[in-house]
């Protein structure tokens, strides 16, 4: 089996989707009783599409997402994880972190930002990990552009807690996008904010989707999912519609 091999700036070849799932499945033991979460999923994403994720509470799709981003791996057997045509559900260590970190960019409901941290600190985060990234100057550059463009350069210095949950949640965009990743994961992006917020929230990502962002974004609110340009609904672990 090939070997993984990851470039943010390579181009997929247009025979193949840049993010698939074929056939994955996943299975949770809760104490003694096995609880499958996905029951064979199929899903290919193509470069530059915008795909909602859209399900109930317990329908499996943040599981779908941390199985695409590499957070988390398919049951044995249990189906399989493609990036740009490589697989990813069997890579590990060095490979699967640099997946992770350079061609796959998160964000979370919750921001998961760093409180000691500065605003600034924390957008530089990803640029700063892995033997493989280049050098300060350019992680602080990229995230100060980020930044700027996100309308919070009068906020660098100061602490998460200071801030709006709006405010975060760009902050954290920043982060995800410090790498320049090839797909975007977002979980319930504007699931902690209120209406008037999360369409700014959501008013960014279709900025950076224009811009040939590849999205994917996991999502209870029939409106949320509405911006997306195609939308996939799960339940009971399965895909039920795909239009």
């Amino acid at each position: 089996m090939d070997e993984l091999q990851i470039n943010s700036h390579a181009h997929s070849d247009a025979l193949h989707p840049l993010l698939e799932a074929r056939g994955v499945r996943k299975t949770y033991s809760f104490g003694s009783v096995p609880v499958e979460v996905l029951n064979g999923v199929d899903l290919a994403v193509q470069p530059g599409e915008w795909v909602a994720v859209l399900g109930s509470s317990g329908s499996g799709k943040s599981t779908l997402m941390h199985l695409l981003g590499g957070l988390d791996r398919p049951d044995k057997n249990g189906g399989e994880i493609l990036f740009d045509g490589k697989h990813i559900s069997v890579t590990h260590g060095k490979r699967l972190d640099r997946y992770r970190n350079l061609d796959i960019g998160f964000v979370f409901q919750f921001y998961h930002l760093l409180p000691e941290l500065s605003v600034f600190e924390n957008a530089m985060l990803p640029g700063m990990v892995g033997s493989w990234m280049t050098n300060r100057s350019e992680a602080r550059e990229s995230a100060g552009k980020l930044l700027d463009s996100f309308g919070l350069s009068h906020r660098l210095v100061h602490r998460p807690g200071q801030l709006s949950g709006g405010e975060r949640q760009r902050v954290a965009i920043a982060r995800a996008l410090v790498n320049s990743p090839r797909v975007l994961l977002a979980d319930e992006p504007t699931g902690n904010l209120d209406t008037k917020t999360g369409e700014g929230i959501l008013d960014l990502l279709a900025q950076r989707h224009a811009n040939g962002l590849t999205l994917i974004m996991v999502t209870h609110d029939p409106a949320v999912a509405a911006r997306a340009t195609r939308i996939v609904k799960l339940a009971n672990g399965r895909v039920v519609e795909d239009a």
